[in-house]
C-alpha cells in the first residue's frame, strides 16, 4: 500500500484505499461491499467539504479591520480634494454608490458583531415598591408582523399576565418574554388600567421596533424545542368565526385534509401549531383534540348540531337489468375476475335485510377533529397497501377497474366475492366467484369473514378479507369498490388503504330541457334535472360523513383520462412517501 503524506486530502485518502481492496476467494462479497460504499460519489462530496471546514477552521478568519465605512469615506473625501485621473474618478464612483456602501455597513456590523438592538437606559421614574432588580426592559423588532404572544388579566390581582408565547414569533426568537411575566408598560405607556383589547390594539399598531416593561415572572418555564407531532385535520377551522378563541389574531386557519406540526400541547385547550408546507414560521392557535369534541357535543346535546347522516345504500353503477347481469365478462379476450355489477342492494331491497349482521350506524356522535400522522413510504419487501375506491351515484367505477387491470394485469387484481347462487356452465370456482352454499355463508358472516355482503335476487353475495390477502400475496395491488360503511373494517395496519373518492363530473348549469347527459359520458342515456340533484347529494353525503378518511378525490370524467388520472395515483403510490395514521405503522 502507498505511503501517505500527512498533507493528502481525506478524499484522496479514501481514493487510494479503495484503489487497494482485491477481493480474495476468502471476502468477495465483503470487499465488493467496502468498495461500492467507498466509490459513492456523494461520501467523495461528504469528503471534500469536510477538508474544507478544517481548512477554514485552521486559518480561524477574522476582519482587517472594524470600520471601512469610515474609511471608505476618508478615501473618497482625499479624492475629491486634487485632480483625478480616470481611475479615481471610476474608484471615487465606486465608493460613493449605494450598494458599495451598503456592503460596506453590513462588513462592520458582522466585524464588530452589533447584531442586537440598542436598549434604552433604565427609566429613572420607576415605581418606588419594585425592586430594582425585578425589572427588565425588553426591545423587540417585530418587522410588521404580529408580537407573538397572548395576555390575560389576573383575576386576583388585576395584572396583566402574559399567556402563552407562540412558537417562531417575535417574542418567542427573543428568548427575553416568558410565559406568566407581567406586562407593565408598552412604548413608555402603562397598561396597568387599560382593557386586553386596548393592550392588544397597542401591540399590534406598534411598527418596527418595540419596547416592553416586565416584572418577570417568579418561575420562568423552560422553552421547549419544537415537537414531532403531526396530525391530519379532520374539519375546517376559521379563528375570526370563532368566539372562543383567546385571540383571534394569532389563530391557524386550516382546512379538512392539512397536515398540521403541533408544537405545544402545554395548554390543554388551545394547541400552538403550524401548517406542513407553510412559509411562515410563527405557529398559531388552533382548538385542542379534547376541547374540539367537547364543544361539539354541547353543541350536539343541545341540538344546534345535526349528527351527519349515513349514505343511502344503493346501485353505485347503472346497468342492464337483465337476470344475468352480474358478471361483466371478458375484455381484450381475457375474462377479469371480480369486475362485476356492484351487487349491493338498492334501497328498496336493503331494508330489513335478513342475512345482513353489519353493525349499524351508531346512534352516539362519533366527532373526528384530528388524527395523529406520520411519513410512510412502501418497502419493497411489504405487501402492496390496498387500494379502495368509493363513489357516489354515477361513478360508474367498474368501467374504471376494468381498464387499469386490463392494461396492468400483471400489477393489479380484484377481491374475487363468494356467492351462494348456483355456478354457471362457463364459471369457474375462485375465477368469477367462490361458490358456496347458504350455510357456510351465514357461517362466514357470523365469524365477521366478510368486509361487506348483500342478497340480490335472493342469492347472498360477499367480500372477504381473504380475498384480498390473497391477491396481496401474488405482490399485487388489490382494488377493490366498496360503500364506504367498509372503510371502518379496511382502516387497519394489516391493509393500509389509500382511499380514492371517486364522484361523477356533474354540470353546474342546469339545461331546461328533456335532461342533461350522464355524468362520464357515453351510453346511459340522458339524467333528469331529478336525478343530477340526487346524484349530487350524494356525492354530499359521503363527503360529509366519510371525506375525513378519503385520501384523495378523483372527477369522474370520460374513461381514458379517468382511468389514465387513476394510473398515475397509482404509480404515484409505489413510489412516494404519504401521510398514514400513527397506529398503522407503530409496533
Amino acid at each position: 500500500m502507498p505511503v501517505l503524506s500527512a498533507g493528502t486530502g481525506l478524499h484522496e485518502t479514501l481514493a487510494l484505499l479503495t484503489s487497494q481492496l482485491h477481493p480474495d476467494a476468502n471476502h468477495k462479497e465483503d470487499m465488493v461491499f467496502l468498495k461500492e460504499v467507498f466509490s459513492e460519489r456523494s461520501l467523495g462530496y461528504l469528503m471534500k467539504i469536510h477538508e474544507k471546514l478544517r481548512q477554514y477552521e485552521r486559518h480561524s478568519p477574522s476582519p482587517i479591520l472594524h470600520s471601512a465605512t469610515s474609511l471608505a469615506e476618508d478615501v473618497a473625501e482625499e479624492l475629491q480634494n486634487g485632480p483625478m485621473s480616470s481611475e479615481e474618478k471610476e474608484l471615487l464612483q465606486l465608493l460613493t454608490s449605494p450598494h458599495v456602501k451598503a456592503v460596506f455597513t453590513v462588513h462592520d456590523t458582522v466585524a464588530q458583531k452589533n447584531f442586537d438592538p440598542t436598549l434604552p437606559p433604565l427609566p429613572d421614574d420607576l415605581e418606588d415598591d419594585l425592586d430594582e432588580e425585578s425589572v427588565k426592559i425588553v426591545r423587540l423588532v417585530k418587522n410588521k408582523e404580529p408580537l407573538g404572544a397572548t395576555i390575560r388579566r389576573d383575576e386576583a390581582t388585576g395584572a396583566v399576565i402574559v399567556a402563552r408565547i407562540m412558537r417562531g414569533g417575535a417574542a418567542d426568537r427573543s428568548g427575553l418574554v416568558h410565559v406568566g411575566d407581567e406586562l407593565r408598560e408598552v412604548n413608555g405607556i402603562s397598561i396597568v388600567h387599560k382593557r386586553p383589547d386596548e393592550i392588544s390594539q397597542l401591540l399590534s399598531q406598534s411598527q418596527g421596533s418595540i419596547t416592553l416593561k416586565i416584572i418577570p415572572a417568579i418561575k420562568e418555564e423552560d422553552r421547549l424545542k419544537d415537537s414531532k407531532v403531526y396530525m391530519r385535520a379532520l374539519f375546517d377551522y376559521v379563528p375570526t368565526e370563532d368566539k372562543a378563541t383567546p385571540c383571534q389574531e394569532a389563530g391557524l386557519p386550516f382546512s379538512r385534509g392539512d397536515i398540521l406540526q403541533v408544537v405545544s400541547q402545554d395548554d390543554a385547550t388551545w394547541w400552538q401549531a403550524k401548517r406542513v408546507g407553510d412559509s411562515n414560521l410563527r405557529a398559531g392557535l388552533i382548538p385542542s383534540k379534547q376541547f374540539q369534541e367537547r364543544r361539539l357535543a354541547h353543541r350536539m346535546k343541545i341540538g344546534t348540531l345535526q349528527p351527519p347522516k349515513s349514505p343511502k345504500k344503493h346501485f353505485y353503477d347503472q346497468g342492464c337489468d337483465q337476470e344475468d347481469c352480474d358478471s361483466e365478462g371478458y375484455i381484450n379476450g381475457q375474462y377479469i375476475a371480480g369486475l362485476r355489477r356492484s351487487f349491493r342492494l338498492s334501497r328498496k331491497d336493503r331494508q330489513g335485510t335478513p342475512g345482513d349482521t353489519r353493525p349499524q350506524e351508531s346512534s352516539e356522535a362519533q366527532f373526528v377533529t384530528y388524527e395523529e400522522v406520520t411519513r410512510y413510504q412502501q418497502k419493497p419487501s411489504e405487501r402492496p397497501r390496498l387500494v379502495v375506491l368509493i363513489g357516489s351515484l354515477g361513478a360508474r367505477i367498474n368501467e374504471l377497474k376494468q381498464k387499469v387491470i386490463a392494461e396492468n394485469p400483471h400489477r393489479y387484481g380484484v377481491a374475487v366475492p363468494h356467492t351462494t347462487r348456483p355456478k354457471k356452465t362457463q364459471e369457474k370456482e375462485g375465477v368469477e366467484y367462490h361458490f358456496v352454499s347458504k350455510q357456510a355463508f351465514d357461517a362466514d358472516v357470523q365469524n365477521n369473514k366478510f368486509i361487506e355482503h348483500g342478497d340480490y335476487k335472493d342469492n347472498q353475495y360477499g367480500t372477504s378479507t381473504e380475498a384480498i390477502r390473497s391477491v396481496q400475496s401474488k405482490d399485487k395491488t388489490c382494488l377493490v369498490d366498496v360503500h364506504p360503511e367498509a372503510l371502518k373494517t379496511l382502516c387497519t395496519a394489516e391493509f393500509k388503504p389509500y382511499v380514492i373518492f371517486v364522484r361523477p363530473q356533474i354540470p353546474e348549469a342546469r339545461h331546461h330541457r328533456s335532461g342533461t347527459a350522464s355524468p362520464g359520458g357515453g351510453d346511459q342515456g340522458r339524467l333528469t334535472d331529478e336525478e343530477i340533484e340526487e346524484i349530487q347529494q350524494s356525492a354530499q353525503q359521503i363527503d360529509q360523513q366519510y371525506g375525513h378518511l378519503v385520501d384523495r378525490v378523483l372527477v369522474r370524467g370520460d374513461v381514458a383520462s379517468t382511468s389514465a388520472e387513476l394510473q398515475c395515483i397509482l404509480d404515484r403510490l409505489e413510489r412516494e412517501a404519504f401521510w398514514v395514521p400513527v397506529s398503522w405503522v407503530r409496533t
